[in-house]
């Protein structure tokens, strides 16, 4: 008792104050907003953006056409130099009129009627032999019938069709390679006095006749319900192909540089233009 009494009055100070809180502020610090005025309006809307953020450890990336790193097959790379390089060189004429081939409706027309004389297929062929060599075995004079009308395919067949000038109209792919295979072909056509037209696709012209690929077909002759329509796409065939001959084998192809090479010329003459105003004065 006598030692606490004796303690001194700081003693008690010091040991109250470490063992009681400190009470808290009532004084907040005001925290402002970086813009008062979107803040504002922010409270006041119903939706609220939300933007992504496509940082490290942020939303998914989206989705992006990565074309451009595919290693692609071989034949994709040189299908893909070939275009580039029929655009950049200059393509003479007789190889340059395969690029104007036949219009939509003329195609689909054109198609219509083809389809109507598409060659037998084998299995078709080897019935109808088989029935006619039976009807023969039974009665010697056999008449074997009038003889079907077929689209004719094969390079070497439609071009002895046009050379004796059978053929009523002959249709040419465009995508032939090697092209020399049908390169001469427009040319006997007109000379012989035939319509002929080139369009798109020797697949096309393929599956018609029954193969994988075809490079051009002739037609020979038409049942008489289909003789009006022959004939009126004859002429306008005639008319967009064998009348232009002369106009198409002026026009050269190619010559489409890239969007570099056309910048650069420009601004190279640009600096003429500029160079030769200075020396004008």
């Amino acid at each position: 008792a006598s030692e606490v009494s004796s303690a001194s009055p700081s003693f008690f100070f010091c040991c109250v104050s470490a063992t009681m809180p400190k009470a808290k502020s009532s004084a907040k610090k005001a925290t402002t907003p970086a813009n008062p005025a979107k803040a504002a309006a922010g409270s006041k809307s119903l939706f609220e953006k939300t933007p992504r953020n496509f940082g490290i450890g942020g939303d998914v990336q989206p989705k992006r056409d990565l074309g451009r790193f595919v290693r692609w097959p071989k034949y994709v790379r040189l299908q893909r130099q070939k275009q580039v390089l029929m655009k950049r060189l200059k393509v003479p004429p007789s190889i340059n009129q395969f690029s104007y081939t036949l219009d939509k409706n003329n195609v689909k027309q054109l198609f219509n009627l083809l389809n109507k004389y598409r060659p037998e297929t084998k299995a078709a062929k080897k019935d109808r032999l088989k029935a006619q060599a039976e009807k023969k075995a039974a009665d010697q004079k056999a008449d074997p019938g009038p003889k079907p009308m077929y689209v004719k395919f094969g390079i070497n067949h439609v071009a002895a069709l046009v050379e004796n000038k059978k053929a009523n109209l002959v249709i040419i792919a465009h995508d032939v390679d090697p092209i020399e295979i049908v390169v001469w072909l427009p040319a006997l056509c007109r000379k012989q006095g035939i319509p002929y037209c080139i369009v798109k696709g020797k697949a096309r012209l393929g599956s018609l006749v029954n193969k994988k690929a075809a490079t051009a077909v002739a037609l020979c002759g038409v049942r008489k319900e289909d003789q009006g329509a022959l004939a009126k796409l004859s002429e306008s065939i005639k008319t967009n192909f064998n009348d232009r001959f002369d106009e198409l084998r002026r026009h050269f192809g190619g010559g489409i540089m890239g969007e570099k090479t056309n910048v650069r010329v420009a601004r190279m003459e640009k600096q003429k233009a500029k160079e030769a105003a200075a020396k004008m004065g």
